[in-house]
Parts: C-alpha cells; sequence; structure tokens
C-alpha cells in the first residue's frame, strides 16, 4: 500500500493501540508513573530478598540435608570457616588472640556454635603453623544472611591482631562487589544511538523506553522475590536483559516510524504503521525470548525457575512499553524525530538502503557457496574448545586474590590441603544405634583412593544418626572430587550395607550441576521446536523456520567454545581477570542458551521480515534477499552493538559465573550479529532459491496472517535493487 492507503485502510490491533496512545499520551505517561510509584511501594512494603533453595529434589545431598537439619540442627546451617596462620599457632600469645576472636565471633548475630579448634581432632595441621575453626550459623541458605552481620565478622577479624582470614559462601557474598555497571552500558548504548540515527531526539526515544521498562522491572522482581525463591543473580540478568531487549526494539520501531515519515504520513499515521509493521516484529521476538526462558521450568530447580520468572517479567514489560509507551512518547516527539541534529558521519535520506551494504549483499549472492562453508567452518572452530568442557561450580580459588575468601581458601590449601576447603558430609542413619557398622563405614571411607582424611564418627544425642566428615585429596571444583562422591554413592555405601547419603556444599553442587547437564537435552529440544513454530507462524516458511534454528544452534555453540576457551585461564582468560582453569558452572550454559536463542531470533526477525516483504512483493529470492540484509545491515549491526555493551558491563563483575556469563553474551551477539546474520543466512538463502518460502498448501490454508513484515510500500531505492541483483 502506498502512503495514501496507509491513512484510510482500517489498522489492525496494535495499530490501533498505537494510535489510541499516541491521541491519549498525557494518561498514557501518567498510567506509566502511577505503576512505577505504586510496583516501589509495594516492592518496599512486600517485596521478597534473593533466597536460592541450591537443593535438588529427591538427591543424595538433600536427603543429607534434612537428617543434618533434624538430629544435628547446629551443624546443618551455612558455616564460615576461620584460618589462622602464625609461626606457631599453640603459641601462648596466638591460642589468647584466637580466643579473644572466635569469642567475639560467637557473640554475633546468626551465629549457633563455634567451634574450638584446640579441642577438635585435625583442626590444626602438623607443623602447628594454620589452623581452622568453623563458626555455625543459623541459616541453611548463605543468601539469608543479613551482608551487615557478616561485614562485622569480617571487621573483627581484620582488628584481631591475627594474620587470618574468613572464608565461606556468606563471606563471598559479602565481598562481592557491585560495580554499578549498567550505567556505563546506557552510556555506551547511546552513543551508539547518536551516531546511528545522528539525532537527539531519535537517539533518545529508545533510551527513554528502556529507562522506563527497567525501573518498572526492578520493582516488579523486587515482588516477584517474595513468591518465588529468585538467586542473587537474576536480577542482574533480568536488569541487563531489559536494557538490551528496550533499546533494541525501541530501535526497530524509530527505524520504521522514520522511514513512514520519510514516506509522507503524519506523526499518528506514522505511529499506527509503526505498530502495524514494526509492533508485529517486536511481539514475535519478544514472544521467542518469553518461549525461550520459559524453557528453564524444564530443569525443575528452584535456581533456574527464579531466573525465568525474572527475565519474562524484564521481556513481558519491554513488551508492554513498545506498544504503549512507545507511541505515547512518540506523541509528544515524533513531529521533532530529527531535531537537535549532531555532527556525527555523512548522513542519508532516512529509509534510503545503505550503499555498502547493497555491494555486501550483492558479494554474498555471487560467493554464497564460499560464504556458507567459510562461515559454517569458523563456527565449528570456535565450538571446539567446548568439546572438553568441565561443569562444575567455581570454587573459591577463582575469587580475587585481595578478598578474604580467597585468603582463606589459599591458606586452607597450603595448610591441609585442597579438600578442606570442600568436606564431604557423609550422614548416616542408624535408627538402631549400630555403632560397628557406622564404623565399618569409617574403616571402608579411610580406604578410599581419593580420600585425604576422615572424622571420627559423631552421633546425635538420641544415638540414631552419625555424621562422619571426609576430607578428599582435590580441590571442590575438580572432577576427581566428584568421582570420589560417585564412588561412595555407588560402591563404598552398599558395600558396607547401611543406609547413608553424601551431603555437604560441595556434593549439593555436584548434584545440582549433574541435574542441570542431564535435563539439558529436553531444553535445548522444547525451545528449538517451539521458536520453530512460532516462525513458521511469522514468515509463513518451513525452511525459514529450521534452518533458523540450525543456525541458532551453531551461534549458541560457537559461544560456548567462546566461553570454554576463555575459561581455561590463558590470555584470553587474563583479559577479563580469570588467572587459573575454571569450570564452568553449569547453569550458565543453560541460562545462556535460553536468552540466546530468545536474542537471536529477534535478529531473525527483524532479517526475514524485510526479505519476506520484498519477497512477497517482487516473488524474487535474490532481489528479496539483497533489499532485506541492504536495508536492515545497519540496524542489526547498531543493535548488535548496543547489546554488546551492555553486556559487557557486567564483565567486572567479581562472580566468576556472572563474568563468564557477561564474555558468553557479548561473543555470541557479536557471531550471531556477523557470521549468522550478515554472512550466513543470506548465504544459505541464495543457495535454497525460492524453496526458501515452501509451505506445503495445508499448512497455508490453516495458519493465521500475522503480517510481520516492514512498509509494505516499494521505495524507488528497493526498485533499483530489485532489477540490478535479478536471482
Amino acid at each position: 500500500m502506498t502512503p495514501s492507503e496507509a491513512d484510510t485502510q482500517r489498522p489492525g490491533p496494535l495499530g490501533r493501540l498505537g494510535g489510541l496512545a499516541f491521541r491519549r499520551r498525557g494518561r498514557v505517561l501518567l498510567a506509566w508513573a502511577v505503576a512505577l510509584a505504586a510496583t516501589f511501594a509495594l516492592s518496599a512494603a512486600f517485596g521478597g530478598e534473593p533466597a536460592t533453595d541450591s537443593a535438588t529434589p529427591g538427591s543424595d545431598s538433600e536427603r543429607a540435608q534434612h537428617l543434618l537439619s533434624e538430629r544435628f540442627p547446629a551443624q546443618a546451617g551455612d558455616t564460615v570457616r576461620v584460618v589462622v596462620r602464625a609461626d606457631d599457632v599453640t603459641g601462648a600469645d596466638v591460642r589468647a588472640d584466637v580466643d579473644a576472636l572466635l569469642d567475639r565471633l560467637g557473640g554475633m548475630p546468626h551465629v549457633t556454635a563455634v567451634e574450638d579448634p584446640y579441642a577438635t581432632a585435625g583442626s590444626v595441621t602438623p607443623d602447628r603453623r594454620t589452623l581452622v575453626a568453623r563458626v555455625y550459623l543459623d541459616v541453611i541458605n548463605p543468601n539469608d544472611m543479613p551482608v551487615e552481620d557478616t561485614t562485622r565478622m569480617l571487621e573483627a577479624a581484620e582488628s584481631s591482631g591475627l594474620t587470618v582470614a574468613l572464608g565461606g559462601r556468606a563471606i563471598q557474598l559479602a565481598e562481592s562487589g557491585q560495580p554499578g555497571s549498567e550505567l556505563l552500558g546506557l552510556l555506551a548504548a547511546a552513543v551508539i544511538l547518536l551516531v546511528m540515527f545522528g539525532s537527539v531526539v531519535a537517539a533518545g526515544l529508545p533510551l527513554a523506553m528502556a529507562i522506563g521498562g527497567l525501573a518498572l522491572s526492578s520493582g516488579l522482581i523486587g515482588l516477584a522475590a517474595a513468591v518465588v525463591d529468585v538467586p542473587d543473580f537474576a536480577p542482574i540478568i533480568g536488569v541487563t536483559l531489559g536494557i538490551a531487549l528496550g533499546i533494541d526494539y525501541a530501535l526497530l520501531m524509530v527505524t520504521r516510524f522514520r522511514e513512514w515519515r520519510a514516506a509522507g504520513l503524519d506523526p499518528e499515521a506514522a505511529t499506527v504503521a509503526t505498530l502495524d509493521t514494526a509492533g508485529r516484529a517486536v511481539l514475535v521476538a519478544g514472544g521467542t525470548v518469553m518461549v525461550s526462558m520459559a524453557g528453564l521450568f524444564v530443569v525443575g530447580l528452584s535456581v533456574m525457575n527464579g531466573t525465568a520468572v525474572v527475565t519474562m517479567i524484564a521481556t513481558l514489560v519491554v513488551m508492554a512499553a513498545a506498544m504503549t509507551l512507545f507511541p505515547a512518547l512518540l506523541g509528544y516527539l515524533g513531529r521533532w524525530i530529527d531535531r537537535l541534529r549532531v555532527p556525527l558521519g555523512r548522513r542519508r535520506a532516512t529509509g534510503t538502503p545503505s550503499a555498502g551494504w547493497t555491494r555486501w549483499s550483492g558479494l554474498i549472492q555471487r560467493h554464497s557457496g564460499l560464504a556458507t562453508v567459510v562461515s559454517v567452518g569458523l563456527l565449528l572452530l570456535l565450538a571446539a574448545p567446548f568439546l572438553g568442557v568441565h561443569f562444575a561450580l567455581p570454587d573459591a580459588g577463582n575469587d580475587p586474590v585481595d578478598t578474604s575468601n580467597r585468603r582463606a581458601y589459599d591458606l586452607l590449601a597450603e595448610g591441609f590441603g585442597p579438600g578442606a576447603n570442600g568436606p564431604l558430609l557423609v550422614v548416616v542413619d542408624a535408627p538402631g544405634g549400630d555403632s560397628a557398622a557406622v564404623q565399618g563405614l569409617r574403616s571402608d571411607l579411610v580406604g578410599t583412593g581419593g580420600v585425604a582424611s576422615v572424622s571420627p564418627a559423631r552421633f546425635d544425642p538420641a544415638g540414631r544418626t552419625a555424621l562422619i566428615t571426609v576430607v578428599p585429596t582435590t580441590g571442590p571444583q575438580e572432577a576427581a572430587t566428584e568421582d570420589l562422591v560417585r564412588t561412595v554413592r555407588d560402591d563404598v555405601v552398599p558395600g558396607n550395607g547401611t543406609r547413608a547419603y553424601v551431603g555437604g556444599a560441595t556434593a549439593a553442587t555436584i548434584d545440582v550441576s549433574a541435574s542441570i547437564v542431564d535435563r539439558l537435552p529436553l531444553l535445548i529440544g522444547g525451545v528449538v521446536v517451539l521458536s520453530m513454530l512460532l516462525l513458521l507462524l511469522a514468515f509463513r516458511s518451513v525452511v525459514i523456520a529450521v534452518t533458523a534454528a540450525v543456525m541458532n544452534l551453531l551461534s549458541v555453540a560457537a559461544a560456548y567454545g567462546v566461553v570454554a576457551y576463555v575459561l581455561d585461564g590463558g590470555w584470553a582468560g587474563r583479559l577479563v581477570g580469570i588467572d587459573t582453569a575454571t569450570p564452568m558452572a553449569a547453569f550458565v550454559p543453560v541460562i545462556m542458551f535460553a536468552l540466546l536463542f530468545g536474542l537471536s531470533m529477534d535478529y531473525e526477525v527483524f532479517l526475514i521480515s524485510r526479505m519476506r516483504e520484498a519477497w512477497v512483493r517482487t516473488r524474487d529470492n535474490g532481489a528479496a534477499i539483497v533489499t532485506g540484509l541492504a536495508r536492515t545491515g545497519r540496524v542489526i549491526t547498531a543493535a548488535a552493538a548496543i547489546m554488546i555493551v551492555v553486556f559487557a558491563a557486567i564483565i567486572p563483575n567479581d562472580r566468576v559465573f556472572i563474568k563468564v556469563f557477561g564474555v558468553g553474551m557479548v561473543a555470541a551477539i557479536l557471531v550471531d550479529a556477523t557470521i549468522i546474520r550478515m554472512l550466513l543466512v543470506p548465504a544459505v538463502m541464495h543457495l535454497l532459491g525460492r524453496h526458501n518460502w515452501y509451505l506445503p498448501r495445508f499448512l497455508a490454508r490453516r495458519l493465521p496472517q500475522l503480517h510481520v513484515e516492514g512498509p509494505p510500500s516499494a521505495s524507488r531505492k528497493d526498485a533499483e535493487l530489485v532489477s540490478a541483483h535479478p536471482s
């Protein structure tokens, strides 16, 4: 349709919603302000705190934890390790200082008991240079320990006059830096938008929409934490995703609005047309992100459920902002969309395809076979390091060297061996008080390979349950420790005939990792199938849906490979602060897959919607591909650059898994927006020819028409592209 037809043709539901928001822009902005105020008030009054249940339902470690909570309540909570180094830790002066420190810690909030290292076997090294004392807390989950109380413990250690370090998950959480890097991401995004649009007004619209969505989703995440277990890292991911999606979607819509204005529509008609075209693309793109994140529920762990809820809230808010807040802002600023020009780069007419991208499109068309082979080869090369990945939760040995948690880890490993940082708790259920069987199990544990030491068995007051502490010869994150846990569970305990369970923090993380890895294929399969169905609905092509899924899998695999290479601790790892070989936390690839598959579909929707527009108009496959790439290359590049700077802003985070998550997202977006969308997709589509748009007749009759396309009118430049690049 022409611009005049756009004025007279009845708009679709999204267009009517956009027109309503445009006309009643004051009420829409007031509604958003009220929603923000109400959300923050409710969050302050009823919002919850991060509280992750790290147990795997039905696992051996969960059963061990239940027995500990019931029969050893003093030892069931989280622990803080107090590690002291001196020339002689048993000397009178050192002992007096140690006793004074432990007495002070024992009187602090949430401390239930303090172990006496001088009365506990194995708490002092044979050379008497190192001792360890355990402080037991009344919180099972370290996220429930108030940071201010943990900070008081750290301050007490610093003022004790000893060479001392405190370690444990609560200490790690208290020392984790919060760099506030989201602001840096927004500032970098603002620069990219200015370069992209050359106008302060046009660049400011995406930022305004992103900030509005960010504010609302932050309050809603606090409310969600009162209902579901939200892990402490999930809000960081949710906020980052919300910023990136908000700017990306608004970028697409501002670009489309300016094109409609250049075609001659007035601001309101251009807003309606933008919502009817780009708005549909945003809904499909956001829907794929929602579908991908919903796949996290398949894992069956609260840590994944909470992450899914947080990211889905952020995505929903962004979609709502695109449908209501954005057209309302256009009501005030649409007429002046190109005002406040900045002298950045060479200007060209709005809506005109880039000559550079046009030449690139023609080059790929002429060498589509070579482009396909080269791009697939690059992707497989990038993915190769993932084949040797080891899944485990990075331990304190990967923390920054200037933290107390890292110093405690190093002192323990040097004095007692690396396994002292991750002891296993073997809980024996002996209802009849069968001490002989318990002692037999202890003897079997002593003779098991990979065991450094075994503590004497301790019985609960009723004599029904025994607790044995097993110290491995290897550290918590090493594969040998995981093998030891399996050996004890599969061979030692059954061979002894007792009913015993292997628990403790190390065993619990091993169980979580195993559960996630086992369900990863189910997650991948479900997300891929649902995303293909969405693309089938959007573009009415079986081939487009299948090839998009395959290419997105290649993109994710390449990102996994980059992360594995960085975790190896070589030159690439040192660039981001990882100087030792580090395992990959199992939930990182799961969350990355869900996010990346959804975000990859965003770029697919942006690109293919323009190609389909040209295909519907001309029925010329080659021209459709060239036109679509020429018209979206600049937008996708800018969108990817914004995503990259936003996710790169979380790489300085102290926590290794947050750091590598940022690395993985940056690598994936860079790969997806360059090798995949700008090279592999058009090359494969040129090879497939008219088969790209194949849809069986029985499906054509039943599938609804979503019309996820750009402005339907053929511009003069598009006509030139069609004639210059015949299929």
